[in-house]
């Protein structure tokens, strides 16, 4: 017998490689240098000006593109009708040249870095300590894409993209959560009440993002904020379904529970791009279980996953699939009722939504597929169960999806001939469906278990047997689905 395992503590991959580091840079009042008479030039100071810094601009024809440049509130604007000097750098915090040759930009970055400023040329990356990337501005919300220099075309289509998604409207918001931010701050409440207030603003702020935010939202956030001080931190517990692997079916309210968690229990077959989703700070508990191989006791996820509620905590229970279909979800509900910890159930793709989808497949037909059953492929002790419906099984009209099947196939097989299905009936397998590793098979169900078996031996494997199979061949999935383009 395979000994239990023990839960695991995991952490989230390190980040990877960043060609530059993104920071938000406080420019009110500072003195910024800005040299050249380009438009370039001219886009950068309406950009530094912005910021309410003290903006000094040098260029020979200065008149013509800098005389009506605005200064923002706090910040002056200060533009010399002839070239720069070394001595204008002294006190900048940051240095932008717009200029002709790479002499010109060596120059000019030594005598910024002698004063110690940060620098930047245009459109020549080597000479630069900072860029500046496409902007989404709903300020106080700013979005900057960088793609390190490489392509500003790419990162202004990316910035496309971002505005048709920030509603306007969340300006106001962003403005509101400034402005209330010291009121929320000096109730020193602890920081899950806090996160718990801010996750409320944000609820309100997504749900109504061009209505500006008034005093009855703020009446109605900071009575949210007494209630939440008042009553004892209760934690709850969320059975999410993770989908078959493809980070992409997540469900939007998945990915907010996700962002939600304090602690995420996981299985093995959660990938790590959707583990990539959560909360950063979120603990992550490995709590897989392995067919025929070392696994956590139910037992153990159930007193765990209490143990955490108990402490106020956020628990994620991540699943793969749907945590209702084949996901144990009805232990771990009786677990968490007997014990008294809230609960709910987010849904998820199941593996057999997922695979049919990517084969280009449907598991329904007026014509000849008009029901569709799901079936577990073992049983609590990990044998073929006894409780399958054979007659079912053999019922030429149905679409049989088998869970989990790739040790008791043999078996499943022998029994559902012998129970009338025609050898001949089209089935098919498909490992890691919706995953980059994924691999089909597909045969007549009778001579099924040989090609399954040559099926890489780490991959969850599912199968589909049933006419609906038949239109794989006449109907091949799209390989670039996955590619769908949002309206610019």
């Amino acid at each position: 017998m395979t000994a239990p395992a023990a839960p695991r503590g995991t952490r989230p991959p390190r980040i990877g490689a960043l060609a530059t580091l993104p920071l938000f840079h406080k420019l009110q009042g500072r003195r910024v240098v800005l040299a050249g008479d380009s438009e370039g030039a001219a886009w950068k100071a309406e950009l530094l000006a912005a910021t309410g810094a003290d903006l000094h601009v040098f260029a020979p024809d200065a008149a013509g593109l800098f005389g009506d440049l605005p200064a923002a509130e706090g910040g002056t604007v200060s533009v010399h009708d002839r070239p720069w000097t070394p001595a204008d750098l002294a006190g900048a915090a940051l240095a932008v040249a717009d200029v002709g040759t790479d002499e010109e930009a060596a120059a000019f970055a030594a005598a910024a870095h002698a004063v110690g400023a940060v620098v930047n040329i245009v459109d020549r990356p080597t000479f630069c300590d900072a860029q500046f990337g496409a902007l989404v501005n709903r300020s106080p919300l700013l979005v900057a894409i960088s793609t390190d220099g490489a392509a500003p075309v790419f990162g202004q289509a990316i910035r496309l993209r971002i505005e048709a998604l920030l509603p306007p409207g969340l300006q106001a918001w962003a403005k509101a959560a400034r402005d209330w931010r010291p009121r929320v701050q000096a109730r020193e409440a602890p920081f899950a009440i806090r996160r718990a207030f801010w996750q409320r603003f944000t609820d309100r702020a997504l749900a109504h993002p061009d209505q500006a935010p008034g005093e009855a939202d703020r009446d109605a956030l900071m009575a949210d904020l007494d209630r939440l001080e008042a009553a004892p931190r209760r934690g709850r517990v969320l059975l999410v379904g993770a989908g078959p692997g493809d980070p992409d079916h997540l469900t939007l309210k998945a990915l907010r529970a996700l962002q939600s968690a304090d602690v995420i229990l996981y299985d093995n077959l959660v990938t790590a791009e959707v583990l990539e989703l959560a909360r950063r700070e979120a603990r992550r508990v490995a709590v897989g279980k392995v067919g025929h191989g070392p696994s956590v006791s139910q037992a153990d996820i159930n007193d765990l996953m209490i143990s955490l509620a108990r402490d106020g905590q956020t628990v994620v229970r991540l699943k793969s699939g749907d945590p209702a279909i084949f996901g144990r979800a009805n232990e771990e509900m009786a677990a968490c009722r007997s014990a008294g910890i809230p609960l709910s159930i987010i849904p998820g793709i199941t593996a057999a939504q997922g695979a049919a989808a990517s084969l280009g497949l449907s598991l329904t037909d007026r014509d000849f597929a008009q029901r569709l059953q799901f079936v577990t492929g073992h049983s609590r002790k990990g044998e073929l169960p006894d409780s399958i419906n054979w007659a079912a099984v053999a019922d030429p009209a149905a679409t049989t999806v088998i869970y989990m099947p790739r040790h008791t196939l043999r078996r499943f097989t022998a029994r559902a001939l012998a129970s009338g299905l025609d050898r001949t009936t089209p089935a098919l397998a498909i490992a890691s469906a919706t995953r980059a590793e994924e691999v089909h098979v597909t045969a007549e169900f009778a001579d099924l278990p040989d090609l399954v078996e040559g099926l890489p031996a780490a991959l969850p494997v599912l199968v589909i047997v049933g006419e609906a199979v038949r239109g794989l061949a006449s109907a091949p999935a799209d390989p670039d689905a996955a590619g769908i383009d949002m309206p610019a």
